[in-house]
């Protein structure tokens, strides 16, 4: 009886470890980071009020928003303020060209609005010929003022990569973000502009470098880089579609350590965005466990 007994606890001993050692697994495939919208609204058929899209992304479970420009933004805070969500990004134009403003000068305006928000500048940078290092001293003496600025009101910069720009690249924004050396200025890693422009077997080593600057990911439902350079693949959608494998994608984000937020791209996704935005809402909890 005694031996028989002994056989049990051992059993029901490895039972629980078993199970332990599951919801280890789902825990580790569980993830934290903030999630956000933007440019929900640029083609969104209901045409929204900015409390109108605060209301969609709380209902919706979204932890807040990016905004596209500086018109509007203390609306656009009052309105995420109203159902307590987050204001992650302002993206911004910054020209390099010599004929042209190096930035929206209202921006001294907007500083004082943002502060104690923990909200970033997405600073978009073109002017010149993509990646050319000969825009380097112009970008590195308008980031740092740029830099200076915004941290007087505790606000960050993360260097926007986008096909076309001068700051294409992921690894031009690491470049420069070395080379204006503030501890306020990183970079944000873009999908869907990265996929038109590299291999998806370089994708690890780069997020590896580019771990110590990331300040910012996006995301979006899309195909592989090779179908989207092959003009046989859909380059924007809703995140619960397309070839390209976001479970990997995330695992990997997670497995570099990366806890900062996470935006969905919703560029040129046309429609109601209750639609697209819910179908990426239930996509991302599939993803990360979220339920």
């Amino acid at each position: 009886m005694h031996r028989l007994w002994g056989v049990f606890l051992i059993l029901t001993l490895a039972a629980q470890q078993v199970s332990a050692g599951e919801a280890a697994a789902v825990d580790s495939n569980r993830r934290t980071n903030p999630f956000f919208a933007f440019c929900m609204d640029t083609h969104d058929s209901e045409k929204r009020t900015l409390r109108e899209q605060a209301a969609l992304l709380a209902e919706l479970g979204y932890d807040g928003a990016g905004h596209l420009w500086l018109d509007g933004i203390e609306e656009r805070l009052r309105t995420l303020d109203e159902f307590k969500l987050k204001l992650f990004q302002v993206y911004l134009r910054v020209s390099l060209a010599p004929e042209k403003e190096p930035y929206d000068p209202r921006l001294k305006d907007v500083l004082p609005l943002l502060k104690g928000r923990d909200v970033m500048l997405a600073l978009l940078i073109a002017g010149m010929p993509p990646s050319a290092s000969a825009g380097d001293s112009k970008a590195v003496q308008v980031v740092r003022e740029m830099a200076d600025m915004a941290s007087e009101h505790d606000v960050r910069i993360a260097l926007y990569p986008h096909v076309g720009d001068w700051l294409e690249r992921v690894e031009d924004g690491v470049r420069v973000a070395r080379k204006v050396d503030r501890p306020n200025v990183g970079v944000m890693f873009n999908l869907c502009h990265w996929l038109k422009l590299d291999d998806e077997e370089n994708l690890k080593p780069l997020l590896v470098s580019a771990m110590p600057y990331l300040f910012a990911v996006s995301i979006n439902g899309t195909d592989s880089a090779a179908e989207i350079r092959a003009g046989t693949g859909q380059w924007i959608q809703p995140l619960d579609a397309g070839s390209f494998d976001m479970r990997a994608f995330l695992q990997r984000l997670g497995n570099l350590g990366y806890q900062g937020p996470v935006g969905l791209q919703c560029w040129g996704i046309g429609g109601d965005a209750r639609d697209h935005l819910a179908r990426s809402m239930a996509a991302w909890r599939d993803f990360t466990g979220g339920g």
